[in-house]
């Protein structure tokens, strides 16, 4: 573990309004010259709807130079770290408190600390190390995982959510800002399809996404390696099916659809789980 301070903290940091005078750090931060960092929140109570868009919308990033920051909490700041993860990209995790694994929330949260600085990512506070975390710690946290990033992505926020904070700051601190829309009916989005009507930019793939980020001519050179049949299978997975729902909306024969889906899968366009396919 490292103590970062004047120059060592990252220039984007030191940028921000009351900029932290120490961090410490638990990894290597991936250089900012090579990388594009996003950060990724959303609810803690989140609903299956979000943990799948969470998940897709990572995996699609799959071999691009981004870096998914996070802030190591329940819900969807750990389904962001390990999407990042089974993906093979890099993540930072901000807890809202220091970085010593005792002190880490939830508990189960300290493997998954390990993993990411294991696989080349890395953890940043700038509490110290055993201290836990207070409810009054975590805008603070907020305004750093701003500061690192060049945009803010929000999964799911309810109405009186806390991520709804980083989301103006995100706005304050002139950062991009995307907005996954919800179900105008559901309270886990009430508050993240607001800032769609204040200018959020709304994202519902990861090639909006990669667009927005920089990324527009390698995503059209990855559309464009799908064969006829796979974008069938693509167009059908704008949410996950189950097999023998997706062989019967294709139109295709239960041994030509199976053949292309085995095919896909070793080509890791899609993989299955639980008993669903989607895409990877």
């Amino acid at each position: 573990m490292y103590k970062l301070t004047g120059d060592d903290i990252p220039a984007c940091i030191r940028e921000i309004p009351q900029p932290p005078t120490q961090l410490y750090l638990d990894g290597e931060l991936p250089e900012f010259a090579e990388y594009t960092y996003l950060t990724v929140v959303g609810s803690r109570r989140f609903s299956h709807y979000g943990r799948d868009v969470c998940e897709k919308l990572i995996a699609g990033l799959t071999g691009y130079p981004i870096v998914i920051v996070s802030g190591l909490a329940l819900g969807i700041d750990a389904i962001a770290h390990r999407a990042a993860l089974d993906a093979g990209l890099k993540t930072i995790g901000m807890p809202g408190s220091g970085l010593h694994r005792s002190v880490i929330a939830p508990k189960t949260n300290a493997r998954l600390a390990d993993e990411i600085v294991h696989k080349g990512g890395a953890l940043l506070s700038e509490f110290e190390p055993k201290l836990e975390a207070h409810p009054a710690m975590f805008p603070q946290r907020n305004r750093l995982m701003v500061g690192l990033s060049q945009a803010v992505l929000i999964i799911e926020a309810g109405e009186r959510s806390g991520t709804l904070i980083t989301a103006r700051m995100a706005m304050d601190y002139n950062r991009d800002l995307y907005v996954v829309p919800g179900p105008v009916f559901s309270p886990h989005c009430e508050g993240s399809n607001r800032f769609m009507k204040a200018g959020a930019m709304p994202v519902v793939s990861s090639a909006d996404l990669l667009r927005e980020l920089g990324f527009a001519d390698k995503g059209k050179q990855l559309a464009i390696e799908f064969s006829p049949q796979e974008q069938v299978i693509v167009d059908l997975l704008y949410e996950s099916q189950q097999r023998d729902t997706l062989i019967r909306e294709s139109g295709l024969s239960v041994q030509e659809c199976t053949t292309l889906l085995m095919t896909m899968e070793i080509k890791g366009l899609i993989a299955e789980r639980m008993g669903e396919i989607h895409l990877a």
